[in-house]
């Protein structure tokens, strides 16, 4: 039997999801939930960009509630807007609904030590009230950073260093890069991520997830953060980076043991391929890299890729699978006892219903 599902949020990611839940044989999609005054009331399928569904898009979460689905796949706000998320999460669990969302990444792994009570105790005790489980996905962090390098650090002995790694353009994303990451900035800028607290809190809860993960305990988490500097402007889809600005950055989240980086989330991001050329890139443009330095040694690059004709880019595409792994695994979280939900209390995800 098809899961009843509610989708809250259609900005950029939920806006590609609802087109695949209607197509989708194990999944129903029974309403939408937006905070945007103006488009309630508004058809998703407008919304979206494809022909009518018959469903109105709502910001009554009563109403949503009592649709009684079997999950919200929740693509709301990230963690900048932490209250309303949970407040909206806390109402569905408490209601019996389980929760799959892509929006507070720091609760990919509710234990990191930086995560406030505030932030953890009322979704603890909304999934007991209502014997309802929530899980947090996401692509980085998330299934880049955590399902790939732990899936390969099963197929060895020994590891000395495993790093995952995002290596993308920037050119076309449209997220906001210039206050967090500091692209497009001047170099003076200290950009929201740069702080180290803030990094590690934002981007590397899978690093202790990983250490937890292997049975061991951490000394510390470090972090770097370097920038380039263009010499000459650069074209992007939200407009023109001048000469002299930050073009790309590179930064890395370190998991110490025994006095040694043992764990590494990297980032390199660019404004152009041919920027800071000296830092690593894959062998495909656009990929996820898994570096496993151990026995045997293991190296794999992810692409995420539209081959349909639309021209949307790797970046777009990634951000589709970070939808998708929320809806994906709405049956297993179904299907697991109450509580908060991590990669590692799942089974396999193989994609039932996807090859029709």
């Amino acid at each position: 039997m098809a899961k009843r599902v509610v989708i809250w949020g259609t900005g950029f990611v939920g806006r590609m999801v609802i087109p695949e839940v209607l197509d989708h044989p194990d999944f129903e999609l029974v309403g939408v939930g937006v905070s945007n005054p103006a488009k309630v009331g508004v058809d998703v399928g407008e919304i979206c960009g494809i022909p009518t569904v018959g469903i109105a898009a709502t910001d009554d979460v009563d109403a949503l509630i009592a649709l009684k689905p079997d999950a919200l796949v929740h693509y709301g706000p990230t963690a900048a807007q932490a209250d309303a998320n949970i407040d909206l999460i806390g109402r569905f669990l408490t209601a019996g609904i389980d929760v799959c969302s892509t929006a507070m990444t720091p609760w990919v792994w509710p234990k990191m030590h930086l995560n406030p009570p505030n932030w953890i105790d009322p979704i603890t005790r909304a999934c007991e009230a209502g014997q309802s489980s929530c899980f947090t996905t996401g692509i980085d962090p998330g299934f880049a950073n955590d399902l790939f390098p732990m899936t390969l650090m099963g197929l060895t002995s020994q590891v000395r260093l495993v790093r995952a790694s995002e290596l993308l353009d920037y050119t076309n994303y449209e997220g906001d890069y210039e206050f967090e990451m500091g692209i497009g900035r001047e170099p003076e800028f200290k950009p929201l991520l740069q702080n180290s607290d803030i990094l590690v809190f934002a981007w590397g809860a899978t690093v202790p997830m990983i250490a937890y993960a292997a049975g061991i305990e951490l000394d510390e988490i470090t972090t770097t953060w370097d920038k380039w500097v263009t010499p000459t402007e650069r074209k992007t889809v939200k407009g023109v980076i001048p000469a002299g600005h930050v073009a790309a950055v590179r930064f890395t989240i370190n998991g110490v043991y025994k006095g040694e980086t043992r764990i590494q989330l990297e980032h390199v991001n660019r404004i152009g391929q041919d920027a800071a050329p000296d830092w690593p890139s894959g062998t495909q443009d656009d990929v996820y890299r898994v570096d496993i330095q151990g026995t045997p040694s293991i190296f794999q690059e992810t692409a995420f890729r539209f081959t349909d004709g639309s021209g949307r880019d790797a970046a777009t595409a990634g951000c589709l699978s970070t939808g998708l792994r929320a809806l994906n695994a709405v049956p297993a979280v179904n299907d697991l006892p109450p509580g908060w939900v991590t990669p590692l209390d799942l089974p396999l995800i193989p994609g039932r219903g996807t090859i029709r």
